[in-house]
């Protein structure tokens, strides 16, 4: 009896989750512990921390496995008034830090109501294109860019140009997956470029900033060129097999800024060199094909636009911080995934792994 007790237990704890995609982030996050501590092992240690966060992000993937995607339809809109009310909030009684104001207080700690968006933005358009899938038309993808556009501003205007990065990428993976006539990507792409000189003279002259860095770091290589500069020849410097773990001058001489957190590939580079660089691309690229085997198998609209753009925003987080720490992207505040020390943003991405496995475990259940 209490053998087939253990047994069922042991049923229930596994029946939702998907063992390819666990295996993958488990792989991710050992490198990722064993660089935290590298990078912050002879001053603040971070890795005791970055378990514990672990652990609380691998609870609530198993709590979101186990709910069926039409459960996590009722959640679409409150997330998403929630998020927008909050970032609202942000503007009125937010703490500003380094001349942004992103958080809100709530006395013994603090939340960036973005991270909300992160998962809410693609939820919520992904459950009114499922409201609307028996007639979908150019209306529905207007009014669907709206619901972007109007959260998307708000976090921008913090400015947390990082986060509306995620959030817009997020928002516009699902409005693709739901069917947006190439047409308009097209006519879209050509409004964008011609509206780049308006952009340039919106943006902050820090931003403004990163972007002349971008092109030419050692025009500043003291200031806005820095980071850039030094996260390159740490890069260069692990040469093919790298120098080792705990071996990483630019690393532990503090070259390297930000190095546990959106630098951390500079520090993993440093270690591993190229071949850990090729292993760790290789988790990825297996991580976002899993995603999509997931979506292509999933049973209904709601599912195949959510779940496709969770997974492709798998792939923008790696891009945009592997292509920023390397220097071919400007500076932007974007983790890289289940390696970069975190809280919120490691939540929010085991999160959208829970979100997966629950569209992988519940395929069979069609809506009705």
């Amino acid at each position: 009896m209490f053998l087939q007790l253990i047994q069922r237990f042991r049923e229930r704890l596994v029946a939702h989750i998907d063992g390819p995609l666990l295996v993958i982030a488990l792989a991710l996050m050992s490198f990722g512990l064993a660089t935290v501590y590298s990078a912050t092992y002879d001053a603040n240690n971070r890795a005791l921390s970055q378990s514990l966060n672990m652990l609380v992000g691998l609870a609530v993937m198993w709590a979101v496995a186990q709910l069926p995607p039409q459960k996590l339809m009722r959640f679409a809109v409150p997330l998403y008034v929630l998020g927008v009310i909050l970032l609202v909030l942000v503007f009125l009684v937010g703490v500003k830090v380094n001349g942004a104001r992103r958080w809100l207080p709530l006395g013994f700690t603090r939340v960036q109501p973005s991270e909300i968006l992160k998962i809410a933005m693609p939820l919520m358009l992904a459950w009114y294109f499922q409201k609307y899938e028996a007639a979908l038309k150019f209306r529905h993808f207007a009014i669907a860019g709206l619901l972007l556009i109007v959260p998307l501003g708000l976090i921008a205007k913090q400015p947390d140009l990082g986060t509306a990065v995620l959030v817009g990428a997020a928002g516009f993976y699902v409005i693709f997956f739901a069917g947006l006539p190439w047409k308009v990507i097209i006519g879209m792409i050509v409004l964008g470029a011609s509206a780049a000189p308006f952009v340039w003279t919106v943006l902050h002259g820090y931003q403004r900033k990163r972007i002349l860095t971008l092109i030419d770091p050692t025009s500043d290589p003291l200031g806005s060129g820095y980071h850039i500069i030094q996260s390159t020849i740490a890069i260069g410097s692990g040469g093919g097999f790298g120098k080792g773990w705990l071996e990483g001058t630019q690393t532990h001489l503090e070259f390297i800024p930000e190095r546990h957190t959106d630098f951390i590939f500079a520090v993993f580079s440093e270690e591993r060199g190229l071949l850990g660089n090729s292993i760790l691309v290789f988790l990825y690229l297996m991580l976002i094909a899993r995603g999509l085997m997931i979506t292509a198998n999933a049973s209904t609209l709601f599912a195949r636009v959510l779940g496709g753009s969770i997974t492709l925003s798998f792939f923008t987080y790696a891009f945009v911080n592997m292509g920023m720490v390397s220097g071919i992207l400007p500076v932007v505040g974007v983790p890289l995934p289940f390696m970069s020390y975190g809280g919120t943003a490691l939540v929010t991405l085991f999160l959208g792994l829970g979100i997966l496995m629950s569209i992988h475990s519940h395929r069979m259940l069609v809506k009705k």
